[in-house]
């Protein structure tokens, strides 16, 4: 059999879950400074996004941003890396002491990864630490949640959630690819 691909979301249908997102995110927002955290790759541009939604919404309150970089698996989940590795900007963490930090991530796949980020965030005293994904596919080997949740997507175990995200595809949209056997 042939590999597929399947589209189920395009970008007229992914607004109103980003505007919905932006909106969970404000109502987590107090006084207190807040820092949205893109994991890149795609976390990042969504992230983008979401600020941009934000500050459509209420341009007082939007965060500022950071992208971390968080590795664990390729695009077609093949693991590259037996422990997840994290790499943040010089000084990121005296950035981040005190602050309020929305974490955002493309899918919540096993949960690896969003664990690392939260573990990171602890050891630099972040004030409080939210989770943000695009989709989650309910497949998380260890006990992580995301505070807010785009599309949540149940899907076979060997079929693969691609959000595509410009710039690193040329339109915003969420697919399955099933692989070929």
């Amino acid at each position: 059999m042939s590999e597929q691909r399947f589209r189920l979301y395009d970008a007229a249908a992914l607004a109103p879950v980003i505007q919905r997102m932006a909106r969970q995110v404000l109502a987590l927002l107090d006084e207190t400074p807040t820092v949205m955290v893109g994991v890149l790759r795609r976390g990042a541009p969504l992230a983008d996004r979401l600020q941009q939604a934000i500050h459509a919404i209420d341009p007082a309150r939007a965060p500022t941003r950071m992208d971390l970089l968080v590795k664990r698996y390729a695009d077609d989940l093949t693991l590259l890396h037996p422990d997840t590795r994290l790499e943040a900007p010089a000084q990121a963490c005296d950035i981040l002491r005190g602050h309020r930090v929305v974490v955002v991530d493309d899918v919540l796949y096993q949960g690896f990864s969003l664990l690392r980020v939260c573990d990171w965030l602890r050891d630099c005293n972040a004030a409080q630490v939210h989770t943000a994904v695009l989709v989650d596919r309910r497949r998380a080997r260890i006990p992580i949640v995301a505070d807010i949740v785009g599309l949540t997507l149940e899907i076979a175990p060997t079929d693969v959630i691609e959000c595509n995200v410009p710039p690193y595809e040329t339109d915003f949209a969420v697919d399955v690819w099933r692989p070929g056997t």
